[in-house]
């Protein structure tokens, strides 16, 4: 499927960009002849057949593991080697925290259901999981600069995965964390509505069982017996979930502007 993929995309992208547009814009505006003897370096010449140039950035990946080049002239094999660490350090801390804080507010739930607070756990489940990626980064983005303002000094950076006028390894760590906040705090409230009503309804399912029922108390029942038993389709799930983190990061990325995956070309 990601062979078939791929490869769609290189014919879809090759029917409907148009590569010329770039050097269109510049000033003064380069000839015809020019432009395609630039593109012919990135493999993108129009005047070959795209059957042929389908055929040379195949064969460059298969034999050479070459992804060729990107528009700044860098090398993709770098640029996304990069950018696939600068955006696990991201999923990795969002996974952590929307499974610790899906699966206890999930357990919460299950301890008191129907109680007012499982229902208002509940209705902002149901909002947060019909909440697309965008907007609820836009309006972490917003909250964010309205928090600057108030305050009078930046507490939260909005934008970027680092400040360039940063030195030291121990200022680096402090400042990529300080960028860290805001997107992980998007993807972790979009994350964790999954784990928590999975844990929610296998919990509930858990305690009811005769093996739970025989426990000395409630808390041993559920702390022993229940919790572990429902925790092993939890963590199976969270294996299956990562390529959708990854999804929700890419456009996460791009509104925060974290290089990353979904980061632009640097």
């Amino acid at each position: 499927m990601i062979i078939i993929a791929t490869n769609a995309t290189y014919f879809l992208a090759s029917l409907f960009l148009d590569p010329r547009s770039s050097y269109r814009e510049t000033r003064p505006v380069p000839p015809e002849e020019q432009i395609d003897n630039a593109l012919a370096h990135y493999n993108l010449d129009p005047r070959e057949p795209v059957i042929v140039r389908w055929w040379h950035w195949l064969t460059d990946i298969v034999l050479h593991w070459n992804w060729g080049q990107s528009p700044t002239g860098g090398s993709v094999n770098a640029e996304v080697g990069y950018r696939i660490l600068v955006s696990g350090q991201l999923v990795l801390l969002a996974t952590v925290l929307s499974v610790v804080v899906g699966v206890g507010l999930g357990v919460i739930s299950a301890l008191l259901q129907y109680q007012i607070t499982d229902r208002v756990l509940q209705a902002i489940s149901i909002i947060l999981f019909n909440m697309p990626t965008v907007v609820a980064a836009l309006l972490l983005v917003f909250g964010a600069i309205k928090i600057n303002d108030a305050i009078g000094f930046r507490l939260f950076f909005v934008t970027d995965s680092s400040s360039p006028d940063v030195s030291g390894l121990f200022p680096t760590i402090v400042d990529r964390l300080a960028h860290l906040v805001l997107p992980t705090i998007s993807l972790t409230l979009l994350g964790y509505v999954g784990y928590r009503l999975t844990q929610r309804a296998l919990l509930l399912d858990t305690i009811n069982a005769d093996f739970v029922r025989t426990a000395l108390t409630h808390a041993q029942a559920v702390r022993r017996h229940a919790l572990r038993a429902s925790l092993i389709p939890t963590a199976t799930s969270v294996a299956f979930s990562i390529p959708a983190i990854f999804t929700g990061a890419v456009l996460t990325e791009s509104i925060f502007g974290w290089h990353g995956m979904g980061g632009t070309s640097r």
